[in-house]
């Protein structure tokens, strides 16, 4: 925890401190940081528990702390019948903050929120042999510069239909993981805003199990939308060209995609 508050640190002081180039007349919006936690679960208790932990005590005490939205996703139900069943259960809760320092006093704040302390007692004192989770992993990220902050998919339909998409990839050097955000900053998120991919935040992994490595939500009216979305970014002249640019050749190793659905009480 204390190299992760050393980083989102030394980030602030990179971005926001004196001298910055983003303090300077016309500089470009603020990027917002993002947490991502991915608790692993084995049983229906856990997810009981650890629903009942963000529905009700979490998410207000992260609303009274000032941060709005907070997205909690879990994973959609496969219908192939021949897929092996999963192993565990995987929730993720998605925190946009517009600031490392809104970031770093999130635990601060929780410390102090008496409602929070009150709420949370099955979560914050867990037996050992008892736990909510079996594990958890956290992501740290900062937004695109193409896409500074967090944008609200516009759907219509309702929640148990939709399917928001994470997608993580990985790249093979730090080089060639800077050269995958440069492809989405020139030209691929302008892609996906002008084909309607309800892109909910794109974010640069400064902090994480999986590096060097980027991550984006995007949100769709139901799983014959996401494909169809796909099916039209793959056809597109535009993309097809991009793809094509010698320069950004082999800047992604490995990609990791997650199709979810948000928990009832999500903000997102």
């Amino acid at each position: 925890m204390k190299s992760l508050k050393f980083t989102l640190l030394l980030f602030s002081l990179i971005l926001f401190g004196l001298g910055s180039p983003l303090r300077s007349s016309g500089a470009a919006p603020k990027r917002e940081f993002y947490q991502l936690k991915i608790y692993h679960l084995q049983t229906k208790e856990q997810e009981q528990r650890l629903d009942t932990y963000l529905q009700q005590a979490y998410l207000p005490a992260l609303h009274r702390a000032g941060i709005g939205k907070v997205g909690v996703f879990k994973p959609i139900a496969s219908t192939d019948a021949s897929a092996p069943a999963p192993t565990e259960q995987l929730v993720f809760v998605f925190i946009p903050c517009t600031s490392a320092e809104q970031y770093l006093k999130i635990d601060t704040d929780l410390e102090k929120d008496k409602q929070y302390q009150t709420a949370a007692q099955d979560y914050v004192n867990t037996a050992f042999d008892k736990p909510v989770y079996s594990r958890m992993e956290g992501v740290s990220m900062l937004a695109f510069t193409s896409m500074p902050s967090l944008h609200l998919p516009a759907l219509k339909s309702g929640p148990a239909e939709r399917v928001y998409e994470l997608r993580s990839y990985e790249s093979a050097s730090e080089k060639l993981h800077a050269n995958k955000v440069a492809q989405f900053n020139n030209g691929e998120i302008g892609i996906f805003k002008r084909l309607n991919f309800n892109t909910v935040f794109c974010g640069q992994v400064v902090s994480g199990s999986k590096m060097p490595n980027l991550m984006y939500l995007s949100a769709f009216e139901n799983k014959a939308d996401q494909e169809a979305h796909w099916k039209t970014f793959g056809a597109d002249p535009e993309w097809a060209k991009m793809k094509a640019m010698p320069e950004y050749a082999n800047n992604m190793q490995h990609m990791d995609v997650f199709l979810l659905h948000p928990a009832t009480y999500s903000d997102i």
